[in-house]
C-alpha cells in the first residue's frame, strides 16, 4: 500500500461518516451530511472538524486497556481477569490487540489535529468563523494535538512526531524528550488561543480550557526534568484561581457530579439509546464499557478487572479516600447515586432474584440481601472458576444506569473519564517544589491533599496502614517518598499513577513497587495471599512479580512496524 498522504486518507474518513461525540458540544447535527465539497464551507463543519479530534480517546480500548490498564497494572495495584491476564506479570507483547488501537487512533487524531490547524486559519481568512471562535478552535486542536502525544510517549517512550497536514507515513521515531518537548511546544501554543474556564459558554463544558493546557504543559515539563517551568505552569492563575479540590473526595468520580470544579479535563461520553450488549455499540451514542467491566463478577457478570489486597491494607487510618477507592469483603459501597438509586449493593437485580436460592454469593448471613461486597466469611471471588482477589474498584462502580449483565443488561455507561484533575496538579508541583529545594512548599501541597482525604486535618505523619502482608509499617519521611505514596493513593484506579511514577525517573517505579507490594524477580505465578479474610491457602489471582528491566514502556506495535520499517522497537520485546 502506498503510504503517502495517510493524514488526507483519515481526514476524508472523517467527512464520510456520521458524528455523534460525547456530551452538549460535541452533540452536533450536521456532521453527518459533510462531504469533501462543503465540509469546510461553514462554521458548523469547522466545529464539527474539531470535534473529531476529541474522538481520539473515545475508544474503550484505548482508554481502558491501553492507558487504564498501564497506569493501573504496571503498579501491581489492579489485575485483570481475562484474556488480558499477562499483564498481571509484565508480560504484555507486542501483538496484544488494542495496542493498535491505541497507536492508530492517536496518530489518526493527530492527523486531524493537523489538517484542523490550517482548516482552520484559512476559515478566519475567508469569514466562515468568526476570528473569535476559530482562535478557540485552533487552540483546542493543539491542546488536543499535546494530549495525545503526552499519551503515546508517556506510554510508548520516543514515537514518530508527525506535524503537517501531508506525511508519507514513514516517518521514524523521534526520542521521548523530543515528543515532551512537542508537547510543552503545543500546549504553550493552546495557552495563547483557548479561552479561560470562566469565560467558557456552558454548552461548551468539557472543552479544553487555557487551565487544561497549563496542567499538561507542566506534566510535560516535568518529564524533561524541567520543574521550574513545570512550577511557572501550575502556578499560573488560570490553574489556581479556577480549580478547587471538591470538599468531599467522594463527589470527585459521581456520575451526577461530571465536570466538576476540580476536573481540568475529562473525555465526555454520552448514551443516546440502548445500554445492551447487543446495542449498545450502534446507538448513536458514545459509550463505553469502561466502568461495570470492573464490578465483581456476582452483580456484573464481568469482573475483569479486580483490586490487589494491599492496596486495601495500604490505606493510613482515617483516609476516606479508602472507600471511594477500594471495596474489600464486609465493604459496602458508598456511592451517593448507587445508593439513591439501589440502595446500595441489594438493590440490583441479580441480589434480589438469588439471595435465597444462592445465600452464600448473595445473602448477608441474617436472611437478607447482601449490601456488601461479600462478606468477610465468603469474599467474592466470582462465581466462574477463574480467581479474583474479592477486591474492586469503587471509583469505577458510580454509574446508577448500569446492572451489568445481570438485570435489565445495562452495560455500557456515558461517564465520563477524568484525565487530569486539581489534586494531581497540586501533587505535581509538591514534586516540582521539593526537587528545587522548596521542601516546606511542597509538603504544604501535600498536606493539602491529604486534609481533604481526612475531611478535615491529616495526621501530621504520613504511614500505610500496614504492609501488603499484614505487617506494621514506618513512617514516610523521605519528601519525594510521600508524594509516590500520594500519587498512588489520590491517583489509583484513574489514568496517571504509573505515568506519574516512570516519570519521577529509572528505577523509581519499580524500587516503589517492590516497596510497596515486596515483590520477587520472575515470578509470573499467582501467590497465595498471606493475610486477611482471602489467606485461605488458596491462590485468588494475586501476583508478586517485580517490574522487570525495560518493561516500564510499552512495546510499539508490531503491525506498526510492519507498515512503517523505519520504526524500531524497545527494548526488551
Amino acid at each position: 500500500m502506498n503510504n503517502k498522504n495517510i493524514t488526507l486518507i483519515a481526514l476524508f474518513a472523517l467527512l464520510i461518516i456520521p458524528l455523534s461525540c460525547k456530551k452538549g458540544f460535541l452533540n452536533t447535527t450536521d456532521t453527518s451530511a459533510a462531504t469533501a465539497d462543503n465540509a469546510f464551507g461553514k462554521s458548523s463543519s469547522v466545529v464539527a472538524l474539531v470535534n473529531s479530534i476529541y474522538n481520539t480517546f473515545q475508544s474503550s480500548d484505548m482508554l481502558k486497556k491501553s492507558i487504564w490498564y498501564y497506569a493501573n497494572y504496571e503498579t501491581h495495584d489492579f489485575f485483570n481477569n481475562g484474556s488480558d491476564i499477562v499483564w498481571n506479570y509484565y508480560g504484555i507483547g507486542a501483538d496484544f490487540y488494542a495496542l493498535p488501537t491505541f497507536w492508530n487512533n492517536s496518530y489518526v487524531g493527530i492527523a486531524r489535529a493537523n489538517n484542523a490547524i490550517g482548516i482552520i486559519q484559512n476559515a478566519i481568512k475567508q469569514g466562515v468563523v468568526t476570528q473569535a471562535l476559530g482562535t478557540r478552535l485552533e487552540g483546542e486542536a493543539y491542546f488536543l494535538r499535546g494530549m495525545i502525544y503526552y499519551y503515546l510517549a508517556g506510554s510508548f517512550g520516543g514515537v514518530p512526531l508527525e506535524l503537517n497536514a501531508v506525511s508519507t507515513g514513514l516517518t521514524p521515531r523521534s526520542t521521548q524528550d523530543q515528543v515532551f518537548a512537542q508537547v510543552v511546544s503545543d500546549m504553550k501554543q493552546a495557552e495563547t488561543l483557548l479561552v479561560s474556564k470562566t469565560q467558557l459558554a456552558s454548552a461548551d463544558l468539557g472543552r479544553a480550557t487555557k487551565g487544561a493546557a497549563y496542567a499538561y504543559e507542566g506534566a510535560a515539563q516535568m518529564w524533561l526534568k524541567n520543574y521550574t517551568g513545570a512550577l511557572a505552569a501550575f502556578n499560573n492563575p488560570e490553574l489556581t484561581s479556577n480549580y478547587h479540590l471538591l470538599p468531599n473526595f467522594m463527589d470527585v468520580g459521581e456520575y451526577s457530579n461530571q465536570n466538576n470544579d476540580e476536573s481540568i479535563f475529562e473525555v465526555q461520553f454520552l448514551v443516546t439509546g440502548n445500554q445492551s450488549w447487543g446495542d449498545g455499540w450502534q446507538d448513536g451514542g458514545e459509550e463505553g464499557w469502561i466502568d461495570d467491566f470492573d464490578w465483581p463478577q456476582e452483580i456484573s457478570g464481568f469482573g475483569y478487572d479486580y483490586a490487589n489486597p494491599g492496596l486495601w491494607y495500604s490505606y493510613q487510618a482515617g483516609d476516606l479516600r479508602k472507600q471511594a477507592t477500594i471495596l474489600g469483603p464486609g465493604d459496602q459501597n458508598m456511592s451517593p447515586d448507587i445508593l439513591a438509586k439501589w440502595g446500595g449493593i441489594q438493590g440490583y437485580a441479580v441480589v434480589q432474584a438469588n439471595y435465597q436460592s444462592n445465600p452464600t454469593v448473595y445473602s448477608d448471613g441474617n436472611g437478607h440481601p447482601i449490601n456488601t461486597c461479600g462478606t468477610i466469611a465468603h469474599p467474592w471471588y466470582g462465581t466462574d472458576g477463574t480467581p479474583r482477589s474479592g477486591y474492586y474498584d469503587a471509583k469505577k462502580w458510580r454509574d446508577p444506569t448500569l446492572t451489568g449483565a445481570n438485570g435489565s443488561g445495562a452495560i455500557f455507561g456515558g461517564q465520563n473519564q477524568i484525565m487530569m484533575r486539581y489534586a494531581e496538579v497540586l501533587l505535581d508541583r509538591a514534586e516540582c517544589k521539593i526537587r528545587t529545594g522548596d521542601v516546606t512548599g511542597g509538603l504544604a501541597d501535600i498536606q493539602t491533599v491529604r486534609n481533604r482525604a481526612w475531611g478535615g486535618t491529616a495526621p501530621a505523619v504520613m504511614q500505610d496502614g500496614l504492609t501488603w502482608d499484614g505487617k506494621p509499617t514506618t513512617p514516610i519521611t523521605d519528601p519525594l517518598q510521600m508524594v509516590y505514596s500520594e500519587y498512588r493513593h489520590e491517583l489509583t484506579a484513574e489514568y496517571s499513577t504509573f505515568y506519574d511514577l516512570r516519570r519521577a525517573g529509572p528505577g523509581v517505579a519499580a524500587a516503589f513497587i517492590q516497596q510497596e507490594y515486596g515483590t520477587v524477580a520472575g515470578n509470573t505465578n499467582q501467590i497465595v495471599y498471606p493475610y486477611g479474610p482471602t489467606a485461605d491457602g488458596k491462590t485468588h489471582g494475586v501476583w508478586n512479580t517485580s517490574l522487570p528491566a525495560n518493561k516500564d514502556i510499552l512495546p510499539i506495535p508490531v503491525s506498526s512496524i510492519g507498515l512503517n520499517p523505519n520504526l524500531t522497537q524497545n527494548p526488551g520485546y
